[in-house]
């Protein structure tokens, strides 16, 4: 007979502990959706400052040929549409033809954006034609 209850016992204990990791992991869950929506967003971040600062420099290249007007047009032809750019700045400054890209920083997606700008910068010699 004692063998028999400890077969219970053992079988109860075995029951008992079933569903204990769902459980643990359902309660973790919005501890690593958080986690995955934090790196996430520092990417864009990241993203965004690399895609100003490359648009800058394409435009003061360009800028440095043709002027002022063709330099705003290649800054918003290497800037998408989700991203909400504003008026690009171009400008000469002693030798060098300088621009100057701001996108809003997004948030989860671009288009959803803060009131937080990301500026680009870059310049180019001026070249005569």
């Amino acid at each position: 007979m004692a063998g028999r209850r400890g077969l219970r016992r053992d079988r109860f204990r075995r029951r008992g502990d079933q569903g204990q990791v769902a459980i643990e992991f359902v309660g973790m869950l919005p501890y690593i959706l958080l986690v995955v929506v934090a790196v996430w967003e520092c990417v864009l971040i990241g993203y965004a400052f690399s895609l100003a600062g490359n648009a800058a420099d394409e435009a003061a290249r360009v800028g440095a040929v043709d002027g002022v007007g063709a330099c705003q047009e290649a800054a918003r032809e290497h800037i998408s549409a989700a991203w909400t750019m504003s008026t690009p700045s171009c400008y000469e400054s002693g030798n060098l033809f300088k621009a100057e890209v701001t996108l809003n920083l997004p948030v989860l997606l671009p288009g959803l954006n803060l009131d937080i700008d990301i500026v680009g910068h870059g310049g180019s010699p001026n070249e005569e034609e």
